[in-house]
């Protein structure tokens, strides 16, 4: 018997709901008060909802079994289906049926704290960004922008980022959990506690994994594309950027630091590979690493690839 699940499109304003099992839709505002009358409506039967935009505590209750769908491939499964037109409740009616025709999994639902950090995360990389622009600007100062007033923007965001950190590393050595997931990746050679709040942020999942599920979930695993006499080639595709972006100075410092990656970047370049393919790999095996440290809960050693 098909599942029933809710669509779920969410946009700034409103969400718009279908019901898979009869058909019924309707719209509510992004609100609390939205979101309550949403709860209010949804909670006999249980449903999966699948939704698109930002899922956050706001639907985080007790019997719901939430699927966030990557909005590309909820797209696509549209047009497989022959549906060309988009609308918000279109999507949502799509989503429905999208989560019940392929039995999409839950995934856990985010702590309050983690919440928390990831708002924290995200305006810590926002700072970093303008602060970087800022940089550049200034090494032009025939823009128009004052060098003194780049310079007091620069130091303001530097203060910003200061205390975000502080505060993030403040909620991580509260809680039990993360504290000790913090303590194991950060002695990883090439991992700062930077890098580490990017991985317990971004990728909460680690520890949980096996080794191909967290390179995949990374964007780090290999796609192999072929076609008839073409042999073809593999390609990295798709997972979570920002985890790769987090991971890419990490791998360029653990080739100098860490000998067993070092000794697997260089036997990749005797064997012809190009310095980015070489660094990727180096990446997914970091990648891999932790996931296998946080999965045994033990430290890094100089024995361990």
């Amino acid at each position: 018997m098909m599942k029933d699940t809710i669509g779920d499109d969410i946009s700034k304003d409103q969400l718009d709901a279908h019901r898979m099992s009869n058909g019924a839709k309707r719209r509510f505002t992004n609100d609390t008060v939205g979101h309550r009358a949403f709860r209010v409506g949804s909670v006999k039967p249980r449903p999966s909802m699948a939704c698109t935009g930002p899922s956050n505590a706001g639907w985080t209750w007790r019997g719901a079994a939430l699927v966030k769908v990557n909005p590309r491939q909820a797209r696509r499964f549209a047009e497989a289906t022959g549906k060309l037109a988009k609308t918000d409740r279109m999507d949502a009616a799509m989503l429905a049926r999208m989560g019940a025709l392929l039995e999409l999994e839950a995934r856990p639902v985010r702590s309050a704290i983690l919440n928390d950090l990831k708002d924290l995360h995200m305006t810590r990389e926002a700072l970093v960004k303008n602060r970087t622009a800022a940089r550049n600007r200034a090494k032009k100062p025939n823009l128009g922008h004052p060098q003194a007033t780049q310079h007091r923007a620069t130091q303001a965001d530097r203060a910003s980022d200061d205390r975000d950190r502080k505060e993030i590393m403040l909620l991580i050595k509260n809680d039990p959990d993360l504290a000790g997931r913090f303590d194991i990746l950060v002695p990883i050679p090439g991992l700062s506690a930077v890098t580490a709040f990017a991985l317990l942020i971004d990728m909460p999942e680690l520890g949980t994994l096996d080794q191909g599920q967290a390179a995949s979930l990374a964007g780090l695993a290999r796609v192999a594309r072929q076609s008839g006499a073409w042999p073809g080639r593999a390609f990295i595709r798709g997972g979570r950027a920002n985890v790769r972006q987090a991971l890419y100075m990490p791998a360029l410092v653990a080739m100098r630091f860490n000998p067993d990656l070092k000794a697997k970047y260089d036997q990749l370049k005797a064997a012809g590979k190009a310095p980015k393919v070489a660094i990727t790999a180096i990446v997914r095996k970091l990648i891999v690493l932790a996931n296998a440290l946080l999965t045994h809960g033990g430290k890094w050693e100089p024995s361990l690839p």
